[in-house]
């Protein structure tokens, strides 16, 4: 079961974090929407409401789900970025998969949503300075201080994840 909720392992954030290490994970974001998009362009209904794992969260709501978190991720980026060390506003993505929209929605809204709100982080990403990344955010349910070089890092395994989750289901139902 631990290989179906992770199929890439869990986040293990390097010691130190490279200039090679900040590059790689950019790229990771920037690729994200086009493989997305490759890999659920030919489902139908009934695979997009497919558990990727039992117990586990839709196809379509794994699609959502990225959408919304990438969203706070691009605000506390912002956030840090503007404010010094703001507390960022945690959210219950549980709950939020189990809204109307992330159930029932077309995954092209959210689709076009990654597409344009990567595009707009990577750029952002790609402005910022050995200083600029080492600003940071903090998160109040543990009063934990997360640098944005971190939290780049952990966004690029949070894409890799998910497209994770998609990629092996397809596989495991032949549906690639």
């Amino acid at each position: 079961m631990d290989q179906l909720k992770y199929p890439i392992g869990q986040y293990n954030s390097p010691v130190e974090i490279t200039k090679e290490h900040r590059e790689e994970w950019i790229k990771v974001l920037a690729e994200l929407p086009v493989l997305l998009k490759k890999s659920v362009m030919n489902l139908n209904e009934e695979q997009l409401n497919t558990e990727y794992r039992p117990g586990g969260w839709t196809i379509r709501q794994v699609i959502h789900h990225i959408a919304d978190s990438h969203m706070n991720s691009f605000i506390r980026f912002k956030l840090s970025l503007t404010e010094d060390s703001p507390i960022i506003k945690p959210y219950d993505e549980k709950k939020w998969a189990e809204l109307y929209d992330t159930r029932s929605a077309p995954i092209e809204i959210s689709l076009a949503l990654i597409e344009s709100l990567h595009e707009r982080w990577v750029l952002l990403l790609n402005s910022l300075n050995e200083k600029q990344f080492s600003r940071s955010f903090i998160h109040p349910e543990d009063q934990k201080t997360i640098p944005l070089d971190n939290a780049l890092g952990l966004y690029a395994w949070h894409s890799r994840h998910h497209l994770s989750h998609i990629t092996e289901l397809l596989k495991r139902m032949n549906w690639d």
